[in-house]
């Protein structure tokens, strides 16, 4: 599997996903700086947790219009595999690769613990280690993590098979409507997600569920 991972300014989550991948597939990802204007090939593009540009404007409205988000928009109409961690989640967004906004966490303060996630849908490159109705603990860090959109595009969601992950067992640590954690374009080629898969790859740091994530799109995509 050929990953790149990209790196704006304020990114602080780039060295995790890195190690993630490096560990499920043996080999390190590319590293993308936010001003190239070209990609090389890849079978999956990254953009990875932090606080782009200090988060001003919006979460995730500069780096949308970084000049590697237009290729990185062109390679997901292509149906090249992108996944947004948390700050990548609200970029996703901002870029109009999926619907909806992640705004202030309900209670106005920053997340940072363990929560519950229940898969909703694992058939998916990017859910296929899981199981459907798996509940896998993940962390959270974030202070703009709760999804909004109108009820007929939640609705759609829905139908569709696109909702990736709720939060389960009462953990939705932000107000998040319909306890959505993740959500996928319409080809489901596109994940965006607020928790930290990559922060619970091993027992030392509290636990493993994030491997079956990066397990399961070295399977898929080689």
């Amino acid at each position: 599997m050929k990953a790149g991972v990209v790196v704006f300014p304020g990114s602080n989550r780039e060295g995790d996903i890195a190690r993630a991948l490096e560990q499920a597939s043996g080999k390190k990802p590319a590293m993308l700086w936010h001003a190239d204007g070209e990609l090389p090939d890849l079978d999956l593009i990254v953009l990875p947790g932090g606080f782009s540009h200090g988060d001003y404007l919006r979460c995730g409205a500069m780096a949308a219009r970084a000049p590697i988000m237009r290729p990185i928009v062109e390679a997901a109409k292509r149906g090249v595999r992108v996944l947004g961690v948390c700050n990548g989640f609200q970029i996703l967004t901002e870029a109009g690769l999926l619907p909806g906004a992640l705004m202030r966490n309900a209670d106005l303060k920053f997340a940072c613990r363990f929560v519950k996630l229940r898969v909703e849908n694992a058939s998916t490159p990017f859910t296929q280690g899981y199981r459907q109705g798996d509940v896998i603990q993940v962390v959270v860090a974030h202070g703009d993590g709760n999804y909004f959109a109108d009820e007929g595009t939640l609705d759609r969601l829905e139908q569709e098979g696109r909702i990736a992950f709720r939060y389960a067992e009462g953990t939705n640590p932000n107000g998040s409507i319909r306890d959505i954690a993740g959500i996928l374009n319409e080809r489901k080629t596109v994940l965006g997600l607020m928790p930290h898969p990559e922060n619970v790859i091993g027992e030392a740091a509290g636990g493993s569920d994030g491997k079956r994530m990066f397990a399961g799109l070295v399977e898929a995509l080689g």
